[in-house]
């Protein structure tokens, strides 16, 4: 009898030994897809996953996803601190979001909600005509976009970036080096409901040929924009529509829209700027705020400061 214990013992060990290796497998630090890997495998490099979603189970918390060789890997919700990599070179990593939205961000059902850091790094997201939002971030600490392509969302919100969070403080995204073009509204639009201020960092990146705007303030942010480009939006390149934001603009270029500036509400502050070839460069058109450090150069517009009253060195006229 002890003897047949004893083995029972063993073999109670053997499983759980057995069963936290699995765990530990499946909680790889690295992960790896392929446009011929199977979400069935541990998604290790010689044995690669076919989905970012196959792969995210896999992946341990402050872990990431690369790509092996190039292929669509598939929407994605994301509920943990992660990076997804696109990588370059051998690897593209395509995001095919139609009928529904790309990346969701979105931590609220955790037991620590609105805490999760997420980098998303070298990503083609498309709509394809029918796709909602490209990322879609409602809960969470950061987001970071990196050299990311977002384009050709047409249905639902629209946007290539929709930030919509509903609670918790100081909520960050950054973008650098990105493009957000062809949205049927905004390339980015910032809205929060739970009175939290959104901080959003904006750096190298081009907004173009959006319905709406190319980048939107809704509610209580402070965006910073430097060194990026608006074209051909059809209303507004940067437009502030919330009396409690705030949007600073420096050494952009701004063109081909409604307004290259509007502040429905809100400040803007513009310093070195390029706008040109709008119907209104500068608009305070519903009580907004434009200041100006007197260096931006704003000509060739239909209008090219309308019922802006500045507190700050008059915006530069030609």
């Amino acid at each position: 009898m002890n003897k047949f214990r004893f083995t029972l013992n063993m073999l109670a060990v053997a499983t759980f030994i057995f069963a936290f290796a699995s765990f530990t497998q499946a909680q790889a630090t690295r992960t790896w897809v392929s446009g011929v890997g199977d979400d069935v495998n541990p998604c290790s490099r010689t044995a690669p996953c076919k989905t970012f979603a196959g792969a995210i189970s896999k992946t341990a918390i402050n872990g990431e996803i690369d790509c092996l060789d190039p292929g669509g890997f598939g929407t994605v919700t994301i509920t943990k601190s992660i990076i997804i990599d696109g990588t370059t070179g051998s690897g593209f990593g395509s995001i095919l979001a139609a009928g529904t939205n790309g990346v969701n961000v979105n931590d609220s059902a955790t037991g620590t909600p609105n805490t999760i850091i997420v980098r998303l790094r070298n990503l083609s997201i498309n709509g394809a005509g029918t796709g909602l939002e490209g990322i879609r971030f409602t809960s969470g600490k950061a987001l970071y976009v990196e050299h990311c392509t977002v384009y050709n969302f047409k249905a639902g919100n629209g946007n290539g970036i929709g930030v919509a969070l509903t609670g918790g403080t100081g909520q960050q995204l950054s973008v650098k080096d990105s493009l957000f073009s062809e949205n049927s509204n905004d390339g980015v639009r910032l809205s929060e409901t739970g009175g939290s201020l959104i901080t959003a960092f904006f750096d190298n990146s081009r907004f173009e040929r959006n319905g709406q705007n190319g980048i939107e303030l809704l509610s209580i942010s402070n965006a910073s924009i430097r060194n990026s480009s608006f074209v051909n939006n059809t209303t507004n390149g940067v437009k502030i529509g919330d009396g409690n934001s705030t949007a600073t603009l420096e050494n952009s270029y701004l063109t081909a829209s409604n307004s290259g500036v509007l502040a429905a509400a809100g400040n803007a502050r513009v310093r070195g700027n390029h706008i040109t070839n709008n119907n209104n460069g500068a608009n305070c058109s519903g009580g907004g705020t434009i200041s100006s450090y007197g260096d931006n150069a704003i000509f060739g517009n239909t209008t090219n400061i309308l019922i802006c009253t500045d507190p700050l060195p008059p915006i530069q006229k030609k």
